[in-house]
């Protein structure tokens, strides 16, 4: 997508050396989400240049995501976007383009980071929850409100919230479809850091840095073997450990 398609779909995406900050650019709207952002977040994961180490997902104005636009529900849809038809027999097939924008923020090529203020709800707080880590300043209120519009959260989040909070807090956070507050999201381990809002670029950009002080193989291979450990045995992480180490060994002395 060209700049001016993206920024039509309520996305901007700025990329400087290894570090792509992507915006949620409809701050008119909370940066209430739609299909055609979806699409978008899709189209910045498939074109993303390798030199990028770090992705930043950010909102533009007070809030993260106010969540999905509800208008997608309506008679006449979202202004200039084709209406959602739940008789359509390729709705789960729309369903799935839709979760594409959010899976590819875990791809261990890349460090995902989450700048959230204000609102992140639903669909909102489901990207936060699709990337990696979170920062949230101390007004962020996270909220999974899909449950409460008749709804289950479909975009990946159901996942990473489980792993995090474990199943029965997921269950009342869902089910509740209360508001988190920054706080609180700290102690449930929703966020590694939280930080007054005037200093959350500043510490989104303290993070950055640290990341990229790392080895760009090195940083790879180990998230490789992060995702992969919690579903691995023992003998099987031990396995995986040995198989990315020999081959950073054998990288680093044929380049000596």
């Amino acid at each position: 997508m060209s700049p001016t398609q993206l920024e039509a779909s309520g996305l901007r995406l700025d990329i400087s050396d290894a570090v792509a900050t992507i915006t949620l650019s409809r701050p008119e709207r909370r940066n209430a989400m739609t299909p055609a952002l979806w699409h978008g977040l899709a189209t910045i994961g498939a074109d993303l240049p390798p030199r990028v180490r770090v992705v930043v997902v950010r909102g533009a104005g007070p809030s993260f995501s106010s969540g999905i636009d509800l208008r997608v529900f309506s008679a006449d849809g979202v202004p200039g976007e084709e209406r959602m038809d739940p008789a359509d027999p390729g709705l789960d097939a729309r369903v799935a383009a839709w979760q594409e924008g959010f899976r590819w923020l875990r791809d261990p090529r890349i460090v995902s980071v989450a700048a959230v203020r204000g609102h992140a709800i639903g669909a909102g707080f489901q990207l936060a929850l699709a990337c990696d880590l979170r920062i949230l300043a101390d007004d962020a209120k996270l909220c999974m409100k899909e449950p409460a519009l008749g709804l289950v959260p479909d975009l990946t989040g159901t996942k990473p919230l489980v792993e995090i909070v474990g199943l029965a807090r997921a269950i009342e956070l869902c089910l509740t479809a209360r508001v988190v507050a920054a706080d609180e999201a700290a102690r449930l381990r929703l966020a590694e850091l939280v930080v007054p809002a005037a200093e959350l670029d500043a510490a989104v950009a303290d993070l950055t840095e640290a990341l990229l002080a790392t080895d760009a193989a090195a940083a790879r291979a180990t998230k490789r073997l992060l995702m992969q450990a919690a579903a691995n045995t023992l003998d099987q992480q031990a396995e995986a450990e040995r198989r990315e180490q020999v081959a950073l060994l054998r990288a680093m002395f044929s380049s000596s």
